[in-house]
């Protein structure tokens, strides 16, 4: 065996803090300790994977491949001490959940509260991921459940739609066009709109809606986030095209907001592996989320 978890968890930390004096403060040991065994790992490896440069310690590309692999065997550690901590404190079991971070400011937050009214000796662990990044974590295992608008599929995950989520057009109040009871994409050409970048979902959702109308799109200001446009939109910078989710999320005050044609909407979803079968605590989340339609 070239690596143990001791030299894994050593190189880790150096990568981590940049330094021999960083990972040495990290781990609780010496500085020589830490020195002595990575430059053993190197050997046992026959690979350098750092470089002295001018005083400071950088990592060669093949530590970085490495570290990329490292991070998956450190999680999975992690993952075992969190089931070593359910039986230890006798805890019914623990589901982990990712979802999109307007979603973790709306809906998830409801359906957690709704759950624990049933379940309240699950731990719940949740993370707020990039649609992107959610997908790998599903494939990956890291998380049991996704919950997110997706666009991209892949063969391994099972999508379960829960919810329409139709988009909506948020102003400031006071705003011309809000005396408007429906507004239309082209009524927002001229006003200094609110956008999202190319790389996410709902952005190349909000494109595809111009651009079906046939009208030019202007963006002013480019966020990554629909509750970040909310805040923009609050603050008078400009109109937004935002999920009904979100806006209904937290109160958003000095906001109007208005039905936007062509009507369209980014489908809130579960999503999960298909190879691996599901908890009963994950079926009791996804069965939370899908009573909470009435609601929503």
């Amino acid at each position: 065996m070239r690596l143990n978890l001791r030299q894994i968890e050593v190189f880790r930390a150096i990568m981590l803090t940049g330094s021999i004096s960083g990972a040495a403060k990290l781990l609780h040991v010496s500085q020589p300790a830490v020195s002595r065994l990575i430059s053993y790992t190197e050997q046992r490896l026959g690979l350098s994977l750092f470089e002295r440069i001018k005083g400071r310690l950088y990592p060669t590309p093949e530590a970085r491949r490495l570290f990329t692999e490292v991070n998956v065997v450190y999680q999975g550690v992690q993952r075992v001490n969190e089931v070593a901590d359910d039986l230890i404190e006798n805890r019914m079991g623990h589901l982990r959940i990712a979802c999109s971070p307007n979603l973790g400011q709306s809906l998830i937050p409801r359906a957690i509260a709704l759950f624990y009214e049933r379940f309240p000796d699950v731990r719940i662990i949740l993370h707020t991921l990039l649609p992107s990044i959610l997908l790998q974590a599903v494939l990956t295992q890291q998380v049991d459940l996704g919950v997110a608008f997706m666009e991209e599929t892949h063969p391994n995950v099972q999508i379960r739609p829960i919810h329409e989520n139709r988009i909506v057009a948020a102003l400031p109040v006071g705003h011309p066009l809000a005396s408007l009871e429906t507004l239309h994409v082209r009524d927002l050409v001229d006003q200094p709109f609110i956008g999202y970048g190319t790389d996410i979902p709902f952005g190349q959702l909000v494109r595809k809606m111009f651009l079906d109308a046939d009208c030019p799109l202007r963006i002013k200001t480019e966020v990554q986030q629909a509750h970040v446009a909310c805040a923009l939109v609050q603050a008078g910078v400009g109109i937004a095209l935002i999920d009904e989710l979100t806006i209904g999320g937290p109160a958003w005050s000095n906001i109007v907001v208005r039905p936007v044609e062509p009507v369209i909407a980014a489908p809130v979803s579960v999503i999960h592996a298909v190879l691996e079968p599901l908890s009963r605590t994950a079926q009791a989340f996804i069965a939370t989320l899908e009573a909470m339609r009435n609601e929503l």
